[in-house]
């Protein structure tokens, strides 16, 4: 039997889709995504299935949506045992969130994640990088190297990495680079064998800070002059929780910050190509590239992605994530796909694209994109519609329309994409678009009817976009298990 491709999956943190020259941005410099994107296919309506970062993970391993694997928010304690690891926070000043912690949560313990799917059949599963679904320390669903954050996020020269089932702050240097080195250690370590691998790098960029302390000085200097016309100028959303920006030096530095996060991290992408390269693995390993969640960086006024509001926004800006992924010789080169495709996909494509069987496929939402990879110039079949969640916020979208519903009081929000593409005219409560509205309503609450576990529904959590410090539902952040932060 042949030996099946490897995979090296590339995921980065805060990303939008805009946020590549490839995709159209000329402002920012990404030749080694652009590379990836010319030697593949490059997904110009990729969604997450939540705009913030843990549940959008959680949805990308699991195939479920929140509300069916019972991650709700970004994970706020539950990551490390907080008595063992105290000392971290203490020396670490930057690493914020140790005193949060309490005692380490598997948030996904009882789902099973793709990577588990991989491992029972041969795959050898590494991870170098963010993980921030709960017990950071115990390597979980099937990954034999285990190199990440205790918490979720960092500063950026100040890591607190995991490996070996320690944490040790490595002050003054890079973590994105941290992370590649990491990454091309195992691409050694793991070439050699008899065995495939899916070699997981999770880069924290380009998530803030964005002062320029936090970047390379090179970075940072190539984007002095940057005037940033891509992005939009404009007054503060309203509901803005980050602000103020608007007239202030804030904007351009927020933008050198996450303009120098992202070109940083191409770099190392690229050191990561080019070993796959001179390995001779390139042919046989499949190269996927993506983002956790969007993120808006002006765009509608707002700064940060689904929870950077209150209430919590689904703007384009904030649930379109970049797509890039590329298998000489059985994907296309230099295509772009319009088909409308979504993170809860990921997990049927790749099990269909590896030729492994799916024992899950019939009670995940998902469905495989692999027709489309294939560039075969099929349109998608029947209507295609696309949800996300955020707690009490949902979202239901196709090519003409967009839906939002906020439980239980609102507001709600509707959108006619082709006559109003950025999402500036609200037609919700317009006599004429009532029905529109009802009849969107109806197809999202069957939907989620079907999907959503309601021992840990998301509309019923009381989930703010401040964190989640337990597992939901039936768990229900009992102090006998789970003592509240700040006792």
């Amino acid at each position: 039997m042949a030996k099946k491709p490897n995979v090296l999956f590339i995921l980065t943190d805060d990303q939008g889709a805009w946020a590549m020259h490839c995709a159209g941005n000329p402002d920012i410099y990404t030749p080694n995504l652009d590379r990836i994107a010319a030697s593949g296919m490059r997904f110009d309506n990729f969604f997450c299935a939540s705009p913030v970062c843990s549940p959008a993970r959680a949805s990308l391993l699991t195939g479920k949506i929140p509300s069916g694997h019972g991650v709700l928010d970004w994970i706020r304690s539950g990551n490390v045992d907080g008595a063992k690891f105290a000392a971290q926070g203490k020396e670490n000043p930057y690493a914020d969130g140790y005193d949060q912690e309490r005692l380490p949560i598997a948030y996904l313990e009882d789902q099973v994640g793709y990577t588990d799917v991989l491992a029972e059949h041969g795959y050898h599963c590494a991870l170098s990088g963010k993980w921030h679904l709960g017990d950071s320390v115990r390597p979980q669903h099937g990954f034999e190297k285990w190199y990440t954050l205790g918490l979720g996020g960092c500063c950026y020269y100040h890591p607190d990495i995991v490996e070996n089932g320690t944490i040790e702050v490595k002050h003054g240097t890079y973590v994105t680079e941290l992370f590649a080195q990491k990454a091309l250690e195992y691409l050694d370590e793991l070439s050699g064998g008899d065995r495939p691998f899916y070699l997981a790098v999770h880069f924290t960029a380009p998530h803030s800070p964005w002062e320029k302390e936090h970047h390379p000085k090179k970075w940072i200097d190539y984007y002095e002059d940057c005037r940033f016309e891509s992005v939009p100028d404009v007054p503060d959303h309203p509901d803005l929780l980050t602000g103020p920006v608007y007239g202030t030096e804030k904007r351009r530095e927020n933008l050198r910050g996450y303009y120098a996060a992202v070109s940083a991290m191409d770099e190392q992408v690229g050191r990561i190509l080019d070993a796959l390269e001179a390995k001779g693995l390139r042919e046989d390993t499949v190269v996927v590239f993506t983002a956790d969640n969007g993120m808006s960086m002006g765009q509608h006024g707002i700064w940060g992605k689904g929870n950077a509001t209150f209430p919590m926004n689904m703007y384009d800006s904030a649930v379109k994530v970049p797509f890039l992924i590329s298998w000489p010789g059985r994907i296309p080169q230099g295509r772009v796909c319009s088909h409308m495709v979504s993170a809860y996909d990921w997990f049927p494509t790749l099990l269909e694209l590896l030729d492994i069987d799916n024992p899950h496929g019939a009670e995940l939402p998902g469905k495989s994109f692999l027709c489309s990879l294939e560039g075969n110039g099929a349109k998608q079949e029947g209507e295609v519609v696309i949800f996300d969640e955020y707690g009490p916020v949902r979202m239901i979208r196709n090519r003409e329309w967009k839906y939002i519903h906020r439980y239980p009081y609102g507001p709600h929000e509707l959108y006619h994409l082709t006559e109003d593409p950025e999402e500036q005219n609200n037609r919700y409560g317009q006599p004429e678009y009532e029905e529109k509205s009802l009849e969107l309503k109806r197809k999202l609450e069957q939907w989620f009817l079907r999907y959503v576990n309601p021992e840990i529904d998301g509309t019923r959590e009381g989930v703010t976009g401040s964190g989640q410090l337990c597992r939901p539902g039936i768990y229900a952040c009992r102090t006998d298990v789970y003592p509240p932060v700040g006792t």
